[in-house]
């Protein structure tokens, strides 16, 4: 895959394959063994035999793929060698933190300062991974010898011959071609290496509009840095969703640190992070982050050890670079045509020789020398392969992504462009893709009453925690004791709305809820945070243990919040507007649960619980000093909850997503959302952005009772069980699932699930999957996928990636998490969700220009300069193209015309069709062979010989029964006109048939 790394250049390294993790494991048996080392001065000779044989492969494919492959095997050894004796060396995993920090001269209480940092980028380097040599020696013979230019090579070897010493006497004419020929080829190598360098340029230019940053200490201050700025020493503070920046030593780790090694190793799951070794091994330990990484969930800090290609991962890219990228479909399907009409034009063109040796040579001596014969059928080989359609196809792919990078689309390879025009489905994540991830509180509720947020703060606002109300003061702190989201130093002079807040939507919204209440910066030194648990889509709630420093005992106390279909469970006592703590009973648990779900359905509310638990006798967390012992305890005695207050937090939908939406509706694209949250809050947001238009929902009482109607329609006998399953069907006489399209159903109703109800599912045209979690997620997208539909997957959060590496086509905003960006194939850099509609419709023109292209060139190149070749032979006629000229078509006119159709701008109904199915709308078919050959090429024919047979006979008088079957008598006397006449008559006549086929 090609990754962005940290200033943003690509550097193709195939890691999340199988073949990174076979070198990563390769590396880790290397490093655990005490093998015999290779010297430098073998590994420098077997270095420069591997540059010359890969020279010598690209002109001439001398050995056999075995031979090749073990001669690559060895050479992959060697520097794999190499590579772990180096790493072998490494013991950062085994020194304890402060011998870390001594032996990379950093102090971990200030990091390192502005003017040691320059010093060290001096001479550690930027910290980018190198990309692949450009290797130019090899690159210019495959510009020379590669592509279309092998087959011109053999035809301009095979004209020469026909000058001298075949030709008898020598024709200039043969000689004229084989310098052509030369030119011919020149001009091909420098249009390739001039495309080749444009695409390189405009894909590096377009990877280089997102940078990387992470948050690191530098003079005593946690600041955010561009990645390519880290030094060896620095400090770094990566939470859940951050892409390990580099090499990295763990000093500090949350007790749910899990980090997700698949990118680099192909480990399925993610593993626990450390402080402390775990394996001797420097790859296999815990205690040690690699580039490439990236943090699944918890927070750590890590100390920088290592750089750009210093890190285990630039090592292993240096092992694979070089390797070829894959193909496009688009490009495996071109090549594949090329093939099949080089084969038969080398048919064609032998058979042309055959025919003239066993039948024209002896019937009619003297019609066609040995070098006309050799020259016609050289000639056919040349002219019947289109050799620009290749060409056509890289700049059909470099126009497209030229296109896409106006609007601010990041597309990391060309494959997507083609699959992104065959996308049916559409599954969208809610939070910062349909909406702004600009979550505000609206609500507030207690146990006996609730409100606007705004008239709290007109009422509550306070300069101090102790100058609020008890029950404000106790939502206070839970917002912002439970919560992993902080101010931007840098804006703390702005007003409290215009901050930059660094964390997740929800927890942003609740710190701002809490600095309106009161200030925190002198709050926040009142409480001491002794755990923090994370919030996560599969327990759903987030828990801190505190301690006040006013209290003499401090005691500590637990904060948590979470959904309350989750939390409310465990709640035994809520609190009033007054602070009164009461009992929870079924009444005021009934009024909580009535106050979620009207919120949600009314307002479109995110709800939060926020609890609490305070002990006034014996406190299981009291004395604890273990992390893990306090972790295993807190969970264990989250129960008997205080409910302290809901709140209501709502996140409003782009701007452009309506529009967006019917734009894909129209282009026949469904819209799923595919959300976390609440499946009434879901369902207003997906009628805000028009994911949901009927007036009528179904949810998963109508998928089971379809499945029963399903089954008892067999069973005509059992009447009773047939009716009782359409009265759960039919809601009204007028609303019936036929005529339905939308359906909202939440993670929970997933379990259990058949094959035959995601058939009923697939069915749905608007569909919004509520708290799901990051697997059930998945299994959505390999449903869709398992029912023949091509699926794209938006995201911005690390829950995202399973999925989006899961689709066809995984988006992410601009805004959203490194790892999500990491894995997706296409990056909305300006967060407009308007841009995909953009992407998809670039795909599609990409298909189409390309098509249009094809049945340009087909007809032009094979039928109509075939047939004059088919007519010399066998009717005798005088041959109306030259060879030259057909060359002329083939290399010059061809690709001007191609270059314009392929800048052909889309149709304004482009987007009114419904996508093509990409395995039976091909490229090519049967249809289109009968257009091109049978249409277009038969008219072009016709054309060209018809302007031929005119020309003729108004310049020479020559009647077009008189040109059949001329054969030998085609020469000096033949209708009383000399051989020079008709040579000339030839000439003239053909460049008519020549400008004919051109304007055409």
């Amino acid at each position: 895959m090609d990754i962005q790394v940290a200033d943003s250049r690509p550097v193709t390294i195939p890691n999340g394959t199988p073949q990174a993790a076979v070198e990563f494991h390769a590396l880790s048996l290397q490093i655990s063994e005490s093998g015999t080392r290779l010297s430098d001065r073998r590994h420098r000779t077997q270095t420069h035999v591997s540059r010359w044989r890969a020279l010598l492969y690209t002109v001439f494919p001398l050995l056999t793929a075995h031979q090749q492959h073990e001669a690559e095997e060895h050479q992959r050894e060697a520097a794999l060698l190499q590579v772990a004796n180096e790493l072998r060396t490494h013991t950062y995993h085994l020194e304890s933190i402060p011998a870390v920090y001594e032996q990379l001269d950093v102090d971990p209480s200030c990091g390192l300062c502005t003017d040691e940092a320059v010093r060290r980028a001096e001479t550690s380097g930027c910290n980018v991974v190198s990309s692949a040599p450009r290797r130019l020696v090899v690159r210019s013979f495959g510009w020379v010898f590669g592509g279309f230019n092998r087959f011109l090579w053999p035809a301009m070897i095979v004209f020469w011959l026909c000058w001298k010493p075949i030709g008898n006497p020598p024709q200039p004419g043969n000689l004229a071609m084989a310098v052509v020929i030369i030119l011919v080829i020149c001009l091909q190598a420098l249009f390739g290496a001039g495309q080749e360098w444009t695409t390189h340029r405009t894909m590096h230019s377009i990877t280089n509009m997102v940078t990387a940053e992470t948050r690191a200490m530098r003079n005593g201050q946690q600041v955010q840095l561009a990645q390519s700025e880290l030094v060896p020493g620095d400090i770094v503070y990566l939470r859940a969703g951050d892409r390990v920046p580099a090499d990295v030593r763990l000093v500090r780790v949350s007790m749910d640190l899990r980090v997700d090694r698949s990118e680099l190793s192909g480990a399925p799951d993610p593993t626990i992070g450390t402080t402390g070794y775990t394996n001797t091994n420097y790859l296999e330990t815990r205690n040690m982050a690699m580039m490439g990484m990236h943090i699944a969930q918890g927070q750590c800090t890590g100390v920088v050890v290592a750089t750009g290609d210093r890190t285990v991962l630039g090592r292993i890219g240096q092992l694979v670079t070089g390797n070829p990228a894959d193909r496009t479909i688009l490009q495996i399907e071109v090549q594949r045509l090329v093939n099949w009409l080089t084969t038969i034009s080398l048919v064609v063109g032998t058979l042309f020789v055959v025919l003239w040796a066993v039948w024209l040579r002896p019937k009619y001596p003297g019609f066609m020398s040995v070098s006309d014969a050799l020259a016609n059928g050289v000639g056919v080989l040349v002219t019947f392969v289109p050799g620009s359609l290749p060409i056509s196809l890289i700049l059909a792919m470099t126009m497209v992504a030229k296109r896409m990078q106006r609007y601010k689309l990041l597309v990391k390879n060309l494959t997507t462009v083609e699959t992104l025009g065959t996308v049916t489905v559409i599954c969208c994540e809610k939070t910062g893709t349909v909406t702004q991830r600009r979550m505000v509180p609206t609500r507030i509720g207690f146990g006996d009453t609730e409100m606007e947020f705004d008239d709290l703060v007109s009422t509550c606002e306070a300069a101090t925690v102790d100058a609020l109300d008890v029950a404000v003061r106790r939502v206070h702190e839970t917002a912002f004791l439970c919560n992993a989201a902080r101010f931007d130093p840098t804006s703390m002079h702005l007003p409290i709305n215009g901050r930059v807040v660094l964390g997740d939507a929800t927890d942003c919204a609740l710190l701002r809820m809490a600095e309106h209440l009161c200030p925190l910066q002198p709050a926040r030194r009142q409480y001491n945070t002794l755990l923090t648990v994370p919030f996560n889509l599969r327990r759903r709630w987030m828990l801190t243990v505190c301690t006040d420093r006013t209290q003499s005992a401090q005691s500590p106390f637990m904060v948590v919040k979470g959904a309350p279909e989750t939390l409310l469970p465990k709640c035994t006592q809520v609190q009033m507007q007054n602070g009164e703590i009461v009992p929870m009973d079924h009444t005021r648990r009934s009024r909580i649960e009535e106050m979620q779900h009207r919120w949600a359905a009314q307002y479109g509310c995110r709800v939060l619980l926020l609890c609490r638990r305070e002990y006034t006798e014996s406190n299981p967390l009291s004395g604890i000093a273990d992390s893990a012992e306090l972790y295993a305890v807190a969970c264990q005695n989250m129960c008997e909850l205080c409910v302290v207050g809901l709140v209501g937090l709502v996140d409003p939908p782009r701007d452009e997503i309506l529009d967006s939406v019917g734009k894909f509706r129209g282009a026949g694209i469904r819209v799923f959302m595919v959300t976390g949250d609440y499946a009434p809050t879901a369902a207003f947001v997906a009628r805000q952005c028009g994911i949901i238009t009927s007036t009528t929902v179904d949810g998963i009482d109508e998928i089971n009772a379809r499945v029963m109607v399903n089954k008892t329609e067999k069973r005509t006998d059992d009447i009773a069980c047939r009716s009782t399953a359409r009265s759960l069907l039919v809601s009204d006489s007028e609303h019936t699932l036929a005529n339905r399209s939308s359906l909202v159903v939440s993670g929970p109703d997933l379990h259990g699930l058949g094959a035959v109800h995601w058939d009923i599912i697939a069915l749905y045209d608007e569909c919004v999957f509520a708290r799901i979690t990051p697997e059930q997620k998945l299994q959505v997208v390999e449903e869709m996928r398992g029912r023949k539909h091509i699926v794209a997957v938006t995201g911005d959060e690390v829950n995202d990636v399973p999925a989006m590496r899961a689709a066809h086509v995984g988006v992410a905003m601009g805004n959203g998490t490194q790892v999500a960006k990491a894995a997706s194939n296409v990056v909305l850099l300006d967060n407009n969700f308007s841009s995909l509609v953009v992407a998809i419709e670039c795909g599609r023109l990409l298909f189409i220009n390309l098509k249009k292209v094809i049945v340009y060139l087909l007809p032009m190149t094979n039928l109509s300069e075939i047939m004059p070749s088919l007519f010399n032979v066998v009717l005798g006629l005088p041959i109306p193209l030259s060879t030259f000229l057909m060359l002329v078509i083939n290399t010059i006119t061809d690709v001007w015309a191609s270059v314009v159709l392929i800048h052909e701008e889309p149709e304004t109904d482009l987007m009114l069709h419904p996508p093509r199915n990409p395995s039976k709308d091909g490229l090519v078919d049967v249809r289109f062979f009968i257009q091109a050959y049978g249409f277009v090429g038969l008219v072009q024919t016709i054309t060209g010989h018809t302007m031929f047979f005119l020309c003729l006979y108004l310049r020479g008088g020559i009647h077009p029964r008189d040109v059949f079957l001329a054969f030998n008598k085609w020469t000096d006397g033949y209708l009383s006109k000399s051989k020079a006449e008709l040579t000339e008559l030839v000439s003239v006549s053909g460049s008519v048939h020549f400008m004919a086929l051109v304007v055409m």
